[in-house]
């Protein structure tokens, strides 16, 4: 019986061993990615931080913004959501953080809304509970152009435009730092515009050509197509931490099952050969 259970426990044994190089070595992988997406995500922030920053401080002083792409044009109905997770598992949290959010904020939508899902559990969750997935990126997120992302935005400008969808927002994970990421929500349209009223009003030093309708016409997609691209690159990075940190914490606890198991392993032994040694004297004592 004492044998019996003792071969349990090293195969057990074995198979824990397994497990845990396959985490470490996710771990590994894990973060040999990060660092690249983290480098990528550095590169690319200070630029589309200055890009999205103009952008919006033309928005913000002018009072020539074609009526449509302002808040309160149109009564919000129908709602535009791109959800951004990730195309595989064992990412801890990540992918369950941004479902969250977006649910709760589907919850409080008017009408059905309708979802362009970046990555596959995203697209999963919400086409199983009859949602309209109007477009989707199922390849892994650090590997897009800016021309995909184009091909993603595109539509929903479309859509927008045509008065299909009254609001897009968009839900991804920022990046704080290689241990804390958060999940973010962000209106791209319609603008929400709110000039400082202390700020001194500046005279119009801008003349827009060919007309200002065909110069936002085009700024736009532009910035809807910036912001998307950034947040992918952001969310990618995101997702190795989060994986990064869930490899690690799996092969600490299999590295802490491997010694409760090899302590008990141990203790049944020795107490099967405390058992063993007991019946040989107490067969010498009846031979007595």
């Amino acid at each position: 019986m004492a044998a019996s259970n003792m071969r349990d426990i090293k195969r057990r044994i074995k198979s824990v061993n397994g497990m845990e190089h396959i985490t470490n070595a996710m771990k590994l992988v894990s973060a040999a990615k990060l660092r690249k997406a983290k480098s990528t995500f550095e590169r690319t922030r200070k630029y589309f931080h200055f890009v999205t920053e103009s952008i919006e401080e033309i928005f913000n002083n002018t009072s020539e913004v074609p009526v449509c792409y302002l808040k309160g044009n149109r009564e919000i109905k129908k709602t535009c959501f791109i959800i951004m997770t990730s195309a595989r598992g064992l990412c801890g949290s990540f992918n369950s953080n941004v479902i969250k959010k977006a649910a709760e904020q589907i919850a409080e939508c008017k009408e059905k809304p309708y979802i362009t899902a970046v990555g596959l559990k995203g697209k999963e969750y919400f086409m199983k509970r009859g949602y309209d997935i109007k477009g989707e990126y199922m390849l892994p997120p650090e590997t897009i152009s800016f021309i995909e992302t184009q091909e993603i935005s595109k539509p929903i400008i479309d859509m927008y435009n045509s008065e299909q969808i009254d609001e897009v927002v968009m839900i991804y994970t920022t990046f704080v730092n290689s241990m804390e990421q958060a999940v973010k929500s962000v209106t791209l349209l319609p603008f929400e515009i709110d000039k400082d009223p202390d700020l001194p009003k500046l005279e119009k030093m801008v003349d827009y050509e060919p007309s200002v309708d065909d110069v936002f016409n085009y700024l736009v997609p532009k910035y809807v197509e910036i912001m998307v691209y950034g947040a992918i690159v952001e969310s990618a990075t995101c997702e190795h931490a989060a994986r990064r940190m869930a490899m690690e914490s799996a092969t600490d606890n299999a590295r802490e099952m491997i010694e409760e198991l090899n302590l008990f392993y141990n203790r049944t032994r020795q107490a099967a050969i405390t058992n063993e040694i007991s019946e040989i004297v107490g067969g010498a004592d009846a031979l007595k």
